[in-house]
């Protein structure tokens, strides 16, 4: 086995030593051209690995969007049973994004469905923001209150609901934009990284939101956006 290793090395170096064999027939300053045409060979073929590699980890949608407040229409709901218990949170270690599940429904519809429930439908079911149809964002419960969205992580997470157009969950640009906002922001406030951001699914395995747990790739891409905006503003 070892002999055989040693012929298998032999053999290697007799290539490299034919492959440059051609040298010797070079003057002193050919071959300095032919080695300094190798390095630079060299460092292109690096430059190129590294700019590959950078480009894969740093893939976004290019928004322009930074972490900085956005405009907020403040429409808490009314202190009851079923969507706003007024139940102090535990300090925030995660931001989860949901889906309405409710094609073409505006923020304020669900806004104003959480608010009814206090009539006794017998649903628990709020969210601390909701993302609508043309970019706008309602707040319905205070960060630093409970809302019942995220079961088993409704006492130390916020809560972004999230609406769409068609079935497929999939959002439009005017929700898309301000989605990463409200979530790079809450990221800012409350010192967290996109590793705290996470889908209800990663909570409890339910397809919410539908279009980020059936493509990956548009989940990581939403990170990949929200960390691009964090970095702007840390600039």
């Amino acid at each position: 086995m070892k002999q055989k290793r040693k012929y298998k090395r032999q053999k290697s170096n007799r290539k490299w030593k034919e492959m440059f064999r051609f040298l010797d027939g070079l003057d002193r300053r050919q071959r300095l051209f032919v080695k300094i045409g190798f390095g630079i060979l060299l460092i292109l073929l690096v430059v190129l690995l590294i700019f590959r590699c950078t480009r894969e980890r740093t893939n976004t949608s290019n928004l322009d969007v930074d972490a900085t407040e956005p405009e907020i229409d403040v429409q808490l709901l009314d202190i009851n049973e079923y969507s706003r218990p007024g139940t102090e949170s535990d300090p925030i270690t995660g931001i989860v994004i949901h889906y309405t599940a409710n094609p073409e429904s505006t923020a304020q519809d669900n806004r104003d469905y959480f608010n009814s429930l206090q009539d006794g439908h017998g649903d628990y079911i709020s969210s601390h923001f909701v993302v609508g149809l043309e970019g706008e964002i309602v707040q319905c419960v205070p960060t630093w209150e409970i809302a019942y969205a995220s079961n088993e992580r409704n006492h130390d997470t916020i809560s972004i609901e999230c609406c769409h157009v068609d079935e497929t969950g999939k959002f439009n640009k005017e929700t898309y934009i301000s989605m990463v906002k409200l979530t790079a922001f809450l990221c800012d406030k409350y010192n967290l990284t996109t590793e705290a951001v996470i889908r209800h699914y990663d909570v409890t395995g339910k397809n919410c939101p539908k279009y980020f747990v059936e493509d990956e790739e548009a989940w990581k891409l939403f990170k990949a956006d929200v960390d691009a905006a964090l970095k702007k503003t840390k600039k």
